[in-house]
């Protein structure tokens, strides 16, 4: 059984393969986004199967063939090699593109937008690792207007589950490198990573929100290690009670936002709930202001909160309150997720804006 979105206007047959972590496919019939069951993460052979299967029945229920076929960016997620395996005209959809589009066919809304999307990683243009973009979308079209000042990752895919990494990327970003070692000095690994960061060896740079999060965490010690990648950040969200604003908490340094004096009053703070409050309220703050001047500079005054780090509600509600209160209409995800489980939506309202 599929999910029906209603489309605010027919659009061509197309058929789009999401992502690689929480995986859907979704075709478009007329005026309707016809959605599949979630997969799960395609890098099991049950999961797979899931895809294959709902690609068939989807297509059946379309009742024509595709024109083309939507996928992500990444190069080697299975729905990109079985989309490249397909007899058709494939489209490869930046993942933030994808997120902000997915918003945008959820409210029907048609044209030009702006758009926060903040996850843990999508791959951008020109192989870097994106998450914490601020776009310009219309359509099948996007810009990227800016980024979050990139932290390193020292370990590359061990900061995701292991935040202390990310507290030592934070502090390194702060001049503060020497300190890694005597911080996190329960973690052998310390000793090694504030030179790795000096010769920025195995530490890929990232624009990640997620990976932020990551940092605030291990600063303040929340699950410095984590059982599974998100566990940090969801400790964090639940000790925001009441969030507040540090006052000059970040930066807006030509576009780009830069939160680095929000971390290094998080590297000082011995109160985790404290800390997570503080973390909430001048992200919010910062993020609300990075839209305003987009707006002003654009005449566009509605913005698409889309990706993984939107589950977050504390965040989300503050935001989008600051949004409105600047006299801009912030647009969430409703009965969909805001994140990965809606992308192949997104890519086929993209895919279906190039017409026939």
């Amino acid at each position: 059984m599929s999910d029906i979105i209603r489309l605010p206007r027919k659009m061509p047959p197309v058929l789009a393969l999401g992502g690689f972590l929480k995986n859907t496919i979704c075709v478009i019939r007329g005026d309707q986004a016809l959605l599949s069951q979630v997969h799960g993460d395609l890098g099991t052979p049950e999961a797979v199967a899931a895809f294959e299967a709902s690609v068939a029945a989807l297509v059946t229920e379309m009742g024509v063939p595709p024109l083309r076929v939507a996928h992500d960016l990444h190069p080697d997620f299975h729905s990109t090699r079985f989309a490249e395996a397909l007899d058709l005209p494939t489209l490869p959809v930046q993942h933030h593109h994808a997120h902000a589009a997915a918003i945008a066919a959820e409210h029907g809304h048609d044209g030009p937008l702006l758009a926060l999307t903040l996850d843990g990683f999508g791959l951008g243009p020109g192989n870097q690792a994106w998450g914490g973009e601020l776009l310009l979308v219309d359509g099948a079209e996007y810009r990227r207007l800016s980024h979050l000042f990139p932290l390193a990752q020292p370990g590359g895919d061990l900061a995701a589950r292991q935040p202390w990494r990310m507290g030592a990327a934070a502090l390194h970003a702060l001049g503060r490198g020497g300190e890694i070692a005597s911080r996190f000095a329960q973690f052998p690994a310390a000793q090694r990573l504030g030179p790795m960061l000096d010769r920025r060896l195995n530490s890929p740079s990232t624009s990640s929100a997620g990976r932020l999060f990551d940092a605030a965490c291990g600063l303040l010690g929340i699950h410095p290690v984590a059982d599974f990648e998100g566990q940090a950040p969801v400790a964090l969200e639940a000790l925001a009670t009441a969030p507040l604003v540090l006052e000059d908490g970040w930066r807006l340094d030509r576009g780009t936002l830069d939160f680095r004096p929000l971390l290094a009053a998080l590297a000082g703070c011995d109160d985790a709930k404290q800390g997570a409050n503080l973390f909430h309220g001048t992200l919010a703050a910062g993020m609300a202001e990075w839209a305003r001047v987009a707006a002003e500079t654009t005449g566009i005054d509605t913005v698409a909160l889309g990706g993984g780090c939107f589950l977050n509600r504390v965040l989300t509600n503050d935001l989008s309150a600051r949004l409105e209160t600047a006299g801009l209409r912030p647009l969430t995800a409703q009965t969909l997720t805001p994140g990965d489980a809606a992308l192949s939506l997104g890519q086929a309202w993209i895919a279906g804006h190039l017409g026939d």
